[in-house]
């Protein structure tokens, strides 16, 4: 099953994605939406910070599951890594400063 490319100069296949993957790609839909109403319904600010890198962490996976390789690891790096640290780092100054 290959067609060609607007330009003609090249093929691309259009392959059908598997069932599984499918079911895949669902569940982690639902697992982002649910990691991010908790997110937002988490009230320690330490907490918070944790349960966002984890949603970062899925969002990754989602993007690589998605075949967005480039778009997965820039959110991995940044959502489950260092967005995270200088927020702990400021929560910890904060907690310093209230003593």
């Amino acid at each position: 099953m290959l067609r060609p490319c607007p330009g003609g100069l090249a093929l691309v296949a259009k392959l059908p994605v598997p069932q599984s993957l499918e079911a895949l790609q669902v569940a982690l839909l639902l697992f982002v939406g649910s990691s991010a109403a908790l997110v937002v319904s988490t009230r320690s600010p330490a907490r918070q910070v944790v349960v966002l890198s984890v949603y970062g962490l899925l969002l990754a996976l989602l993007y690589l599951v998605v075949q967005a390789s480039d778009v997965s690891l820039s959110e991995l790096v940044v959502g489950a890594i260092v967005l995270p640290m200088p927020l702990l780092a400021a929560i910890a100054e904060t907690k310093r400063d209230a003593k």
